[in-house]
């Protein structure tokens, strides 16, 4: 069996990291794995580059500047967004011509186009989809946040200076209809009438998912429910599977002695991102929660020090955090990331939306009680008040409880490491795909 995988870069970013360790996985279950980037940082030798450096960095450029001319010029919109309007033609590689399947991943930023996807699925190579983050099912956003218009019609979108906010219909042949009565499996010619930068993509992704035969998968739950309540892909064929994970790489067992910075007479709890301050890692809620422990709970204070790692832009956020902190920075190998968890009591995420967070898997492994909020699939993860604590939204009185809840369990190390091995172990994960694969191949 041949399997290629497609994503954006090798290294760089969460879903990168996770499809690498799909491409081992399958190869250590006996599948001729390979994986196809456009941004290689490794030397691993089942990673290819696709396309030239030059025509890579024009279509990211390209897609860039039509983002940036239809969202006002802000910049801080500029990366919420993708289009699929620009990206390389894989059909002709020699690695794809040769694979029995094809599975794309991250594939935005230039990657693969929407047409170039069509022109993949007209060769009749099987296509599985997996999805790292919630732009499949909404017009142009990663993440829709508060917006749920991906249910119905996306239009007036916040990420864009839109002007269009006419009604929610799709045009047919007999008329018009909601989208909620249309099924983007049977669409042909009724497509979602609008100006709208998100309401054009949204039209484009109906015409393709309707038109080629993709199988996705959404790595979990709570993603795919969301695909199910959209209008894109509410009857698309959909599987859950979650990310393979290296759990021979993090150790539970307790370290002892000191690092540089960290007391060994508190009780640690870890936060990290690749970068800690974009807002969907919600780095402001992590501040509202300090300062309120400081502010209601001082001999919560008074037990704890925090330690912060990753790509941090603005530094001056370090001085609203109100209780002891460590700030590390980027952590470069797996094995420094082990040991930090090792010496650490809780691994805690306020981020806002995460698909299927990485590093409270890392966390956990290593005997680590995660505190998070549930938006998102953390609720694969975290067993609440069994394997960690989920807190109420945005409530740093929540977060707080469950910090004091994670200080006081009485949960081993081990159990928590075992949790994460059922669910999560790459060698589960990789045999979910090769029963998916071999499936889509009798078909």
């Amino acid at each position: 069996m041949k399997v290629v995988l497609i994503n954006h870069s090798d290294m760089q970013g969460g879903a990168a990291i996770v499809s690498l360790r799909l491409v081992h996985a399958l190869q250590e279950a006996g599948v001729d794995a390979r994986m196809l980037v456009i941004d290689r940082q490794s030397d691993d030798q089942l990673v290819g580059v696709m396309g030239s450096k030059w025509r890579s960095k024009w279509n990211f450029l390209a897609e860039r500047l039509g983002v940036f001319m239809r969202n006002g010029f802000r910049r801080d919109t500029l990366f919420k967004i993708d289009t699929g309007s620009h990206g390389i033609n894989i059909a002709t590689h020699s690695w794809v011509k040769d694979a029995d399947v094809v599975c794309l991943n991250w594939v935005n930023q230039g990657t693969l186009s929407l047409k170039g996807i069509k022109k993949l699925a007209d060769s009749g190579k099987p296509i599985v989809w997996t999805m790292h983050d919630m732009w499949n099912c909404t017009g142009v956003c990663h993440y829709s946040f508060e917006c749920e218009r991906y249910k119905d019609r996306c239009h007036s979108c916040p990420l864009l200076e839109s002007k269009n906010s006419s009604p929610s219909k799709i045009e047919g042949v007999g008329g018009s209809m909601t989208t909620q009565d249309v099924s983007s499996r049977t669409l042909s010619e009724e497509l979602i009438k609008g100006d709208d930068l998100s309401t054009k993509i949204q039209e484009k992704k109906l015409k393709l998912y309707a038109q080629a035969p993709i199988h996705f998968v959404a790595v979990s739950h709570w993603l795919a429910e969301c695909c199910k309540q959209s209008t894109t892909m509410s009857n698309s064929n959909l599987s859950v599977i979650y990310n393979a994970f290296p759990i021979l790489d993090f150790d539970y067992h307790r370290l002892s002695g000191e690092i540089t910075n960290i007391p060994s007479d508190k009780k640690i709890i870890v936060m990290g991102a690749r970068r800690l301050d974009v807002e969907v890692k919600g780095f402001k809620e992590l501040i509202e929660t300090t300062q309120y422990i400081a502010q209601n709970k001082p001999e919560l204070a008074g037990k704890i020090h925090l330690v912060l790692y990753g790509d941090l832009h603005d530094k001056s956020l370090l001085d609203k955090i109100e209780v002891p902190c460590t700030y590390l920075g980027s952590i470069g190998s797996t094995e420094q990331l082990s040991q930090l968890y090792r010496h650490s009591d809780i691994v805690l995420s306020t981020a806002l939306y995460e698909n299927l967070p990485g590093t409270l898997i890392e966390g956990q492994a290593s005997g680590c009680l995660p505190v998070t909020f549930g938006k998102g699939g953390q609720a694969d993860i975290v067993d609440h008040l069994k394997t960690g604590f989920i807190a109420e939204y945005k409530d740093p009185a929540s977060v707080a409880a469950g910090i004091e809840w994670a200080i006081n369990a009485d949960i081993s190390r081990e159990f928590l490491h075992s949790e994460v091995e059922r669910k999560f172990a790459a060698s589960k994960i990789a045999q979910q795909y090769i029963e998916l694969v071999k499936k889509l191949k009798t078909q």
